[in-house]
């Protein structure tokens, strides 16, 4: 393959969102005495991300950013969980948890091997401030930020895509999208991209499952970050 930079999804793929939020939450419990059952609350707060961003693709908001979609999605979580006892700045460091997840066991060994040979960048919904206090919270060692942001689309649009490769100053064909959703790397190579799948059945928790996969097919398939450098050396 002609492969001279990857793209990354992060949240799910990258960073484990799930166990971060869980974790924080626990530290507030005990901080704050919050009676809240925290894995189904980050649960639910994931679960709004989709239709926050239908919103705006509807046009029943405007361009909006992930930092503010997460906050509209708490605000409303506010009402189902009880969390009475923050205060608005506790609220606003409690939003910014996503700037502070935490990467999946093999992701820095396994991206720093990537490096060595390839240029990565982030390509995800998350905005570029987040993307970057991550990165230097977690050690990600990204050659680059991209988001969707810059082009003022969400994945999968394809506009995302298209101007990451035009960003990178590569053609579609030179770059390789990695993810664990399956829709993300079937968007990416209908606009030409490469495609590497690397599943994380305990995205949703223990017990959960990789995406379902059933008639498609990626240009590499690896277990984890670490398979993925191998395959790719």
């Amino acid at each position: 393959m002609t492969v001279k930079a990857l793209t990354f999804d992060v949240f799910g793929t990258v960073v484990d969102w799930r166990s971060s939020i869980i974790r924080e939450g626990e530290i507030l419990t005990a901080r704050k005495g919050l009676r809240v059952d925290w894995p189904k609350f980050a649960d639910a707060w994931r679960a709004g991300y989709q239709p926050a961003m239908a919103r705006v693709r509807k046009g029943e908001l405007g361009w909006t950013n992930i930092d503010d979609l997460h906050r509209m999605i708490l605000d409303e979580l506010r009402r189902k969980f009880p969390l009475e006892g923050l205060s608005e700045p506790e609220l606003q460091h409690l939003n910014r948890v996503w700037h502070r997840l935490m990467p999946w066991p093999d992701a820095v060994s396994g991206l720093n091997r990537l490096r060595g040979r390839y240029a990565l960048a982030t390509l995800s919904n998350g905005n570029v401030s987040l993307l970057m206090n991550m990165a230097r919270n977690a050690g990600l060692p990204w050659d680059c930020i991209l988001s969707g942001e810059l082009f003022g689309h969400y994945k999968p649009d394809p506009e995302v895509y298209q101007g990451a490769a035009r960003i990178l100053g590569l053609r579609p064909e030179e770059v390789m999208m990695v993810a664990a959703h399956p829709y993300d790397l079937q968007a990416a190579a209908r606009e030409g991209l490469k495609t590497a799948y690397v599943p994380r059945p305990l995205e949703h928790g223990p017990g959960g499952k990789a995406h379902a996969t059933d008639g498609m097919s990626f240009d590499i398939t690896a277990a984890d970050f670490v398979e993925l450098a191998e395959r790719l050396a």
